[in-house]
């Protein structure tokens, strides 16, 4: 690590750097979380589909909005960022009713203030794309809250442009990965604002972490669906009987294997280019 960065915070998957008073180091482990624990059992090359995977979306959705992206780093796993001032809440864009969404429209019809159709089943597409606010939970879950609640942290005005910039960054994304046989049924984007006032998307942006990435080839409505996130390692926990507190459970060689193989599959249909042409090189994911 460069003598400059200096280490500031550690989340879940990220450890963070300060590069001056400017910029950011970040850098994407190899950790997984399932149901906000991180597991003691890694995920070899989990952090560089994430980083690459943020890269080559960053790369592609400048004219819908900026990014914090300065510079991919030689080991495919570090991201120089601009510094931002990040919004306090999660900005979630479903365009399919799955994960806290469904449980809401189970018990109330709705979710974050939408009013949905009645007799919907889970995973079925939605009638078009909703903004889902949800909080930022320091320890615990993310709450989904409607409109009203996320005006009052971010003011009206600023929050009627991020819907309206992250509604067109869930259809640009979700038609560029239909023609290439994934469904993204919703993802969360964070966004914040630089010196001068403006939205700039940040942190990681349409990653098997941030996104229930679906095959389009076997999607079926009516239950759960297969994927290419981390649901794979949430349902591996689920069948053990865990109570989701510290510590996790480690996983089994196979869980390891399967969940590598379903990141690394979610990389190369999305890019289109050869993981191990990323690892050699991993500006190619910016070209």
């Amino acid at each position: 690590m460069p003598e400059a960065a200096v280490h500031v915070a550690s989340g879940k998957v990220r450890e963070i750097f300060e590069l001056g008073s400017e910029r950011l180091l970040l850098v994407a482990s190899d950790r997984i979380s399932t149901f906000d624990v991180v597991l003691p059992t890694e995920i070899p090359d989990k952090g560089r589909v994430l980083t690459g995977l943020s890269a080559f979306w960053f790369a592609r959705t400048r004219e819908i909005v900026a990014n914090h992206l300065l510079a991919l780093r030689p080991d495919g796993r570090s991201t120089e960022a601009r510094r931002l001032q990040m919004l306090p809440i999660e900005c979630v864009v479903r365009g399919y009713l799955a994960g806290s969404g469904w449980k809401d429209y189970c018990a109330t019809g709705a979710t974050s203030g939408h009013e949905l159709p009645a007799g919907l089943r889970e995973s079925d597409r939605l009638p078009a794309p909703i903004f889902t606010p949800a909080t930022k939970a320091q320890t615990g879950h993310d709450e989904n809250i409607d409109h009203a609640r996320a005006a009052e942290l971010v003011g009206e005005e600023r929050l009627a442009e991020v819907e309206r910039i992250v509604l067109e960054l869930y259809r640009h994304a979700s038609e560029y990965a239909a023609e290439r046989g994934v469904i993204i049924a919703d993802t969360k984007f964070e966004l914040g604002f630089d010196e001068n006032g403006e939205l700039v998307l940040g942190d990681e942006a349409l990653t098997p972490d941030s996104s229930r990435f679906w095959p389009a080839d076997v999607y079926t409505p009516g239950g759960p669906q297969p994927s290419f996130d981390k649901q794979y390692v949430r349902d591996y926990c689920e069948r053990l009987g865990w109570d989701k507190t510290a510590p996790g459970p480690e996983l089994p060689e196979e869980v390891v294997v399967e969940t590598r193989a379903r990141y690394v599959e979610a990389f190369e249909r999305l890019t289109g280019l050869s993981f191990e042409d990323y690892v050699a090189d991993p500006e190619v994911v910016l070209r």
